[in-house]
C-alpha cells in the first residue's frame, strides 16, 4: 500500500515536466501564440503553460492579499502563505522558462521572473528559519542578488545606448527596480554572512520585504502592465497605481511598526 501514494506524488511532477518540455517548442511568439499549422501537442503545451501562468498569478494575488490582511503567524496567514508560495512559484517559473524562447525579446521579463522567484523562495525560507543562522544559502543568495543587480545595470546601459532607447521595448528607467531590489538583497546577504545571524526583528523584516516585493512584481505586472484586461474607467483612475503599489505601501507600514515597536520597547527598559 505504501507504493501507491508514492506514485501519486510523482505523477503530478512528471505531468508538469512533460508540459514544460512540450510547451518549450511552442514558446516562440509573444503570449505563446502558435501558428495554426502547429501540431496539437504544441498547441496543448502552449495552452497549459499560458493558463498555468495566468491561473497561478491570479490565485497568488488573492492568496497574497489574504496573507497580508490576516493576523501574522495565525492559521489563515499560514495557509494563505502556502497557497501564495505554490501558485506564484508556478507563475514565476513558467515566466522565467518561457521568456527566452519568445520571438520578441523578453530578457527583462526573464530577469524579473528570476528576481521574483529569488525573493519568494528566500522570503519563505526566512519565515521557516526561526533561529536564523548564516549558511550556504546566503552565499548562493548573494550571487543571485549580485547577478540581478548587474543585469539591471547592464540593461539600463544598453537601453540608454541603443537607437530605440529601450531593451526589448523597456526603457532604461524600468531596470531601476532590478538595481534597487538586487542591491538591497545583496547588502542584506552580506550583513547576514558577516553577523552570522539575524535578530527576531531583522528576520521578520527580511521575510516581509521579500514576500511583499515579490507580490509587488506580480501586482505591478497585472495592474500597470496589462491595461487591456481592464475597462477604460479603471485605467483612467488612480486604482491601477494604488493596487500595484499596495504591497510596497503595506510593507512600509509594517517595517515602521516593527522598528517603532522595538524602539518603544527599548525605551521602556
Amino acid at each position: 500500500m505504501a507504493s501507491a501514494p508514492s506514485r501519486q506524488s510523482i505523477a503530478p511532477k512528471i505531468a508538469l515536466a512533460c508540459a514544460l518540455v512540450v510547451g518549450a517548442s511552442a514558446a516562440y511568439a509573444v503570449r505563446l501564440e502558435v501558428s495554426p499549422g502547429a501540431s496539437v501537442w504544441v498547441h496543448l503545451g502552449a495552452s497549459i503553460l499560458l493558463y498555468s501562468h495566468i491561473g497561478g498569478g491570479a490565485v497568488g494575488l488573492v492568496a497574497g492579499a489574504t496573507a497580508i490582511a490576516s493576523r501574522k503567524g495565525g492559521p489563515i496567514h499560514r495557509r494563505a502563505g502556502k497557497v501564495f508560495l505554490v501558485s506564484m512559484f508556478i507563475a514565476y517559473l513558467i515566466g522565467a522558462f518561457v521568456a527566452p524562447f519568445l520571438s520578441e525579446g523578453q530578457r527583462p521579463n526573464f530577469v524579473a521572473a528570476i528576481l521574483a522567484l529569488y525573493l519568494l523562495i528566500t522570503g519563505v525560507m526566512t519565515a521557516r528559519r526561526r533561529h536564523f543562522q548564516a549558511s550556504i544559502m546566503e552565499k548562493i543568495g548573494l550571487a543571485v542578488a549580485l547577478l540581478i543587480t548587474g543585469m539591471g545595470v547592464l540593461f539600463a546601459y544598453m537601453g540608454a545606448s541603443s537607437v530605440s532607447g529601450t531593451v526589448d521595448g523597456s526603457p532604461p528607467q524600468a531596470f531601476v527596480i532590478f538595481i534597487v531590489a538586487g542591491s538591497i538583497a545583496a547588502a542584506e546577504e552580506i550583513y547576514v554572512l558577516v553577523q552570522r545571524k539575524l535578530s527576531e526583528v531583522a528576520r521578520k523584516i527580511r521575510h516581509l520585504w521579500r514576500m511583499c516585493f515579490s507580490l509587488f512584481l506580480a501586482s505591478g505586472s497585472l495592474f500597470l502592465g496589462q491595461p487591456q484586461v481592464f475597462p477604460d474607467w479603471f485605467n483612467g483612475s488612480i486604482l491601477p497605481s494604488l493596487l500595484a503599489l499596495a504591497p510596497v505601501l503595506i510593507l512600509l507600514g509594517w517595517v515602521i511598526k516593527l522598528l517603532f515597536g522595538r524602539a518603544m520597547a527599548a525605551l521602556s527598559h
